[in-house]
């Protein structure tokens, strides 16, 4: 009688057919919520090309400022940007007379261009700051650069020239949206990044990075 008992054991392995079943259903809300985060993210990294111009020098496209010549027949002579002392830490604004600074370094460019060899020299990637107007620390007034790219103040950090103290992240950021997709080291999309605002300044001066 004993033996007549062991034949019915093989029935919990019918049972086993349905542990199966819930798995394909548990991973379905996982696959769901992975489709739902992609929609989320691409209208994040679907920038528009064109922003509300965040100075009078620049215009509503992407890290480009107005010409030279714009500025000039619309009075906009002087332009100016935050800084922070390294020292004694105010914060406050400084001007540079436009066409003085941009002739100095459009001289500066088509003199040392040549044996520039597509890389920004010394004095661009370490920037000379000027004294602080309260503590009168030299080379201590830095600028103060926004978190936000399309907000940088290109054209006071070009007639400063104190580009360098962009990041290798907002140097790019500039190229990209001026159409100079390069990558490389900081030295090279620094020197595009000068030629490219100095470009847009005057379309007809020595600023072509191509030889």
């Amino acid at each position: 009688m004993a033996a007549l008992n062991h034949p019915h054991i093989p029935p919990p392995l019918s049972l086993s057919n349905s542990i199966p079943i819930p798995s394909p259903t548990s991973t379905v809300p996982t696959r769901q919520t992975r489709s739902r985060r992609n929609p989320s993210q691409t209208p994040r990294e679907g920038k528009s090309a064109t922003v509300p111009p965040p100075f009078p020098w620049a215009t509503n496209l992407r890290a480009t400022v107005h010409s030279l010549n714009y500025l000039l027949t619309n009075q906009i002579n002087t332009i100016n940007g935050d800084v922070q002392c390294k020292r004694c830490e105010r914060q406050y604004k400084i001007s540079f007379n436009l066409q003085e600074k941009f002739n100095d370094i459009g001289s500066y460019i088509a003199q040392n261009k040549a044996q520039m060899h597509d890389r920004a020299p010394a004095v661009w990637m370490i920037p000379a700051f000027p004294t602080c107007r309260f503590c009168e620390q030299e080379n201590s007034a830095k600028p103060v650069i926004a978190d936000k790219k399309k907000a940088i103040n290109w054209l006071f950090l070009l007639l400063g020239q104190m580009l360098g103290c962009c990041t290798l992240d907002q140097l790019k950021y500039f190229c990209k949206h001026t159409k100079n997709h390069r990558t490389g080291a900081k030295d090279r999309v620094l020197y595009l990044t000068y030629l490219g605002l100095c470009k847009q300044l005057n379309p007809n001066g020595p600023f072509d990075h191509n030889h």
